[in-house]
């Protein structure tokens, strides 16, 4: 990232998730069963919060931490409607916010003043502190919750979902198993650090995880029209509004043939080394206005995904649900549960 965000470096923070994805990971036992959409919860707000904000920030009171999720789960939820209706209309999700809002108001003074450790750059977070202070005169808690928001509120589904589909079919489940022994070895009791480099040799991860992505886009992406437009025969005004669909462009064949088939394959043609989509792939926007923490979230689902897999044998106990369609925005949630058995791996 450039300027005065420049210290904030993408790379640096795969040694910062492993260790609070392994925090997280001894939580769960050497069995379990439990709702894949709450156990991917319990994974990622945690390594989020942390790592986007600082490190131990995530409360670690059990009563504090249900009632994180109950505050988080309800804002987002009705986060499409609260964006754009008066909140004396959703007492829950405004009293929701209002939690969420006095959480990083009280923390704000000690992000601000948190010295990460060796090696690792200062949070997310403290680097947008400090333009904000140098740049505007708005107010740090609003720009904490919107950060919140931003890297859970689609990484969850999509951490859902990747896991889901990889363990819906035996073939693809292991073939992962398999690339993941051939770089770290068989599991053990030791803990594993993951690499960049490493990350290099589990292209098939990173497959899976934009094949979802295309599969459970959002219904519709808008944007303001700046200037007059033509489109075939028609001129759209400035001021105008212009919607586009991923979800229904993702399943046009001829950008993308057998739309509707889970093929991670496909993506070989990509050129992610380079940052290069397929054709037809609009998930997080175009152009200069991409969504800026695309690779963030792809970074933090990859590694949890390798992790999991790598301490634990998986199973689904449940068929993958249906999507919920009920919002144009973001990712749609699944339809109902789905429990995951996992066994620690020795």
């Amino acid at each position: 990232m450039k300027g005065k965000m420049g210290t904030f470096n993408l790379c640096q923070l795969t040694g910062q998730l492993t260790e609070e994805l392994h925090g997280q990971l001894e939580n769960l036992g050497t069995y379990g069963t439990r709702d894949l959409n709450i156990l991917v919860r319990h994974l990622l707000y945690p390594v989020s919060v942390n790592t986007l904000f600082k490190k131990d920030l995530f409360p670690t009171n059990k009563r504090k931490i249900m009632e994180f999720h109950q505050h988080f789960q309800a804002y987002d939820e009705g986060f499409e409607h609260g964006s754009q209706i008066p909140e004396c209309f959703l007492r829950n999700w405004s009293k929701s916010k209002r939690w969420l809002l006095a959480f990083f108001e009280k923390n704000i003074p000690d992000i601000k003043s948190y010295i990460p450790e060796k090696d690792n750059p200062m949070t997310l977070m403290q680097a947008l502190l400090d333009i904000i202070e140098t740049e505007t005169s708005e107010q740090s808690p609003n720009y904490g919750l919107l950060l919140l928001w931003a890297s859970l509120s689609n990484a969850v589904p999509i951490a859902f979902w990747t896991i889901g589909f990889v363990l819906s079919q035996p073939s693809i489940h292991k073939a992962i198993m398999e690339s993941i022994s051939s770089v770290f070895g068989t599991a053990g009791k030791d803990k594993i650090k993951v690499s960049e480099d490493d990350l290099k040799k589990l292209p098939l991860i990173k497959w899976c995880i934009l094949e979802t992505i295309r599969l459970r886009a959002p219904g519709a992406i808008t944007r303001k029209v700046l200037k007059p437009v033509k489109i075939l025969n028609f001129t759209v005004p400035s001021g105008d509004l212009l919607m586009l669909s991923p979800f229904w462009l993702h399943r046009n064949p001829k950008y993308f043939p057998e739309p509707e088939l889970f093929k991670p394959e496909r993506w070989k043609e990509a050129n992610l080394e380079k940052y290069a989509f397929l054709d037809g792939f609009v998930a997080f926007g175009s152009g200069k206005y991409q969504c800026p923490g695309r690779w963030l979230a792809m970074l933090e689902i990859e590694m949890c995904i390798i992790l999991l897999f790598y301490y634990y044998d998986c199973r689904l106990l449940d068929p993958l649900p249906k999507q919920r369609s009920l919002h144009l925005l973001g990712v749609q949630q699944p339809e109902g549960q789905c429990q995951i058995e996992y066994t620690r791996r020795t």
